[in-house]
């Protein structure tokens, strides 16, 4: 623990992982607010895929097992009702990671019911990392799941986030952003992990760059913030990796925001197996990791615009 006026730094092995969010797991660490903390994280499937594993063993996953988190951390003075202020200091990145799809999980599960598997080998100095017949993906990491447990006593799952965050999956939570959790139970009991080298907005096919990555964060209190949701502050542009060749673009009009989202995927899948010849499902996996999907109209009745931008960055 550290006096009022000296904030220490701790950290927290890879071996304190927890699967699921419950309030009453014991804490791996209690901290002073303005403490930060160097996270070590696994992969998201909890270290049951390797570099050398195959679509085989990404069907025989145990679900009950990915998505761990690190921690829980007890910060000293969290009250229900506060938020807790998360700053992302850094994020070290490990060389190695996947995307899979994973039957029965993803956007267009319907339409690629079998497993793939993705191996990425990238420079953690975070030089594009390699994909298929000639894709380069700019890396930005980042963490997929960061939340507090909820009041609710008992366990639940990790896979949905909630509203005191968790899998969120939200690309902009990287290096400088300054997220904001509602507390709901004494000590907040904050985890993180999940952690992606890259993620397009989405995430479709439900795995993105997953990567274990070392985490940094700092943790101060908001007394009385009484958020019903969580917040974050970016520091910067979001999309600068992305932005410097354009885009592609493809749309789906209609009167529901998941057909749409679905039918502006697909659209996308369609141009890149046709024009780069991608296989169907490695342009989803390849979606996944580095394309966008935006509302771009919700006010028009009866029909809304989906979009979905590819950055043409990747394919240049």
């Amino acid at each position: 623990m550290s006096d009022p006026g000296h904030h220490t730094l701790h950290s927290i092995h890879k071996g304190h992982v927890h699967h699921g969010w419950n309030n009453a797991f014991p804490p791996a660490l209690t901290i002073a607010p303005g403490d930060s903390i160097e996270f070590e994280t696994l992969d998201a499937s909890s270290g049951q895929l390797n570099r050398s594993s195959t679509a085989a063993d990404l069907e025989k996953l145990d679900l009950a097992r990915v998505n761990p988190v690190t921690g829980p951390v007890f910060i000293d003075g969290a009250k229900p009702g506060d938020a807790l202020k998360v700053t992302v200091l850094s994020l070290r990145p490990s060389g190695w990671g996947w995307t899979g799809n994973i039957p029965g999980f993803g956007l267009l599960t319907d339409q690629f019911p079998k497993a793939r598997l993705h191996h990425w080998n990238y420079d953690p100095a975070l030089l594009p990392a390699m994909y298929g017949p000639g894709g380069r993906v700019p890396l930005r990491p980042f963490t997929g799941t960061i939340g507090v447990a909820p009041a609710e006593p008992g366990l639940h799952s990790i896979i949905p986030p909630r509203n005191v965050g968790g899998n969120m999956d939200a690309r902009d939570i990287a290096e400088g952003c300054e997220l904001y959790l509602p507390i709901e139970v004494e000590g907040a009991i904050f985890s993180v992990g999940d952690t992606h080298a890259a993620q397009g907005d989405g995430e479709v096919c439900g795995t993105a760059i997953e990567s274990p990555i070392d985490v940094a964060l700092k943790f101060e209190l908001v007394k009385g913030a009484n958020l019903r949701m969580p917040r974050y502050v970016t520091r910067g542009p979001v999309t600068d990796h992305f932005d410097k060749k354009g885009y592609e673009v493809t749309t789906g009009i209609g009167p529901d925001l998941m057909a749409g989202a679905r039918m502006a995927v697909s659209e996308m899948i369609d141009l890149l197996s046709k024009r780069y010849g991608y296989e169907p499902i490695d342009a989803y996996m390849l979606c996944s990791v580095c394309a966008d999907l935006r509302i771009s109209s919700i006010v028009d009745v009866p029909n809304w615009v989906v979009s979905y931008y590819f950055p043409r960055i990747v394919l240049e």
